[in-house]
């Protein structure tokens, strides 16, 4: 046994082992998906009113507030009352503070999308201690709310058709409150058509009204408040997660000198599944089997010695 022996099985490696560094597949790099955004939220209300009610006998405050068909999403909520009453500031009576035909309210929500809408017609609203003057009349009201993701939220409000306050019909403008006041009885201040809007968010109410009615009968002294007629809002869902690109932005890298010199870049790596260091790994793997074919010819010409 001689030297040469050990010296052919260590060539033989050394030369396949470069070859195997340069024919070896690729490692491909995966990047997981995030997860979708949350859900967006949406609501409508045909009525909301919030009222301070002074009792003469008794001289004080009686806080009253009341909804009509209050819903709220996700998922899909919609009422359709008719009616909402109060209880125990007209000598016990009951006070109907809404009546309508038509009282619908409806919110949807879901990842893509919220939207809210509230209609109203054909109502009367009242006070207490005005059983018989109805604080506000309409015909129609509407008001919408669309919030989806990636877009502008919109809303809109509308008032069709005639409206009477305090007995009085009255002409609305879109540059500010109207105030209507009657004597002995009180005021009203009416906002129309109020909507909102941020960059994720939307909102609108058909009519705003700032109640101060004094009525001095049925034991009421004073009535304020606030009346909200068909409320709809919405906050856009978060949205789905970006997916990622098929081809990663990347810069080229920069050419050798001289003639002849390729030009390499992290792109063209990417079609392959290599990695920034492949450059490396494959220059390795070429000295190596230099190496490998260098010890191969010393050791034939061993043999032939």
């Amino acid at each position: 046994m001689n030297s040469n022996t050990f010296r052919m099985p260590a060539a033989v490696l050394l030369a396949t082992g470069a070859v195997a560094l340069l024919t070896a597949p690729p490692a491909v790099a995966t990047t997981g998906t995030g997860s979708a955004g949350g859900e967006g939220t949406a609501g409508a209300v045909v009525l909301r009113a919030g009222l301070d009610v002074g009792l003469l006998n008794k001289t004080v405050d009686v806080p009253l507030k009341t909804t009509l068909n209050e819903v709220s999403a996700p998922a899909t909520a919609q009422k359709t009352a008719l009616s909402v009453t109060l209880d125990g500031v007209e000598g016990g009576q009951p006070v109907s503070v809404l009546r309508a035909d038509v009282a619908t309210s409806k919110a949807t929500a879901d990842k893509n999308r919220a939207e809210a809408e509230a209609n109203l017609a054909n109502a009367e609203v009242h006070v207490p201690g005005l059983p018989l003057l109805s604080l506000i009349q309409v015909e129609k009201v509407t008001s919408k709310a669309l919030c989806e993701a990636g877009r502008k939220p919109v809303a809109n409000a509308n008032v069709l058709g005639a409206v009477t306050v305090l007995g009085k019909k009255v002409t609305l403008s879109a540059g500010g409150p109207t105030r209507i006041e009657v004597p002995k009885v009180g005021s009203v201040g009416l906002e129309l058509s109020g909507t909102s809007t941020t960059s994720t968010t939307a909102a609108a109410a058909a009519l705003r009204l700032k109640v101060s009615v004094n009525p001095l009968d049925l034991n009421v002294a004073q009535v304020d408040g606030e009346v909200v007629l068909a409320e709809a809002h919405c906050e856009a869902p978060a949205g789905p997660a970006p997916q990622p690109s098929d081809r990663p932005d990347v810069k080229p890298q920069s050419a050798a000198s001289g003639t002849g010199a390729g030009i390499t870049t992290d792109a063209n790596l990417a079609e392959t599944g290599g990695g920034s260091l492949a450059p490396y790994v494959a220059g390795g793997a070429l000295v190596l089997l230099g190496i490998g074919v260098t010890a191969l010819v010393v050791t034939r010409r061993g043999r032939a010695s």
